[in-house]
């Protein structure tokens, strides 16, 4: 399964009401090859699933990742800050053993 923090819900929630997306969305998220510790997180909000798409809901949010990358991504939580180190989300994954200093990058 996959997660989402309170803080990145509201985040999501907020950003579809300001695109004006409706109820159909949801968050797609993936991995990639790429980045500079060899695995890229990829996000975005989407309203068309895969006959192979896993789906996932948390908090009200609905999580869709695709077979390959759920490999890499379970347990992972989807997180929001504000903070003082940039702005944005970010993926808490208990299955990386090495990530980036940005954080959109990891490894096994």
């Amino acid at each position: 399964m996959i997660f989402i923090s309170e803080k990145a819900k509201e985040r999501v929630l907020n950003m579809w009401k300001e695109d004006n997306l409706s109820a159909n969305h949801f968050v797609r998220v993936s991995v990639t090859s790429g980045g500079c510790s060899g695995l890229a997180y990829n996000m975005k909000f989407d309203d068309q699933t895969q006959s192979n798409d896993e789906v996932f809901e948390d908090k009200g949010i609905k999580l869709v990742v695709d077979p390959k990358s759920i490999l890499y991504l379970l347990g992972t939580e989807l997180d929001f800050s504000e903070g003082l180190d940039g702005k944005g989300f970010y993926f808490n994954n208990p299955n990386a053993s090495r990530t980036c200093s940005c954080g959109e990058s990891f490894s096994l």
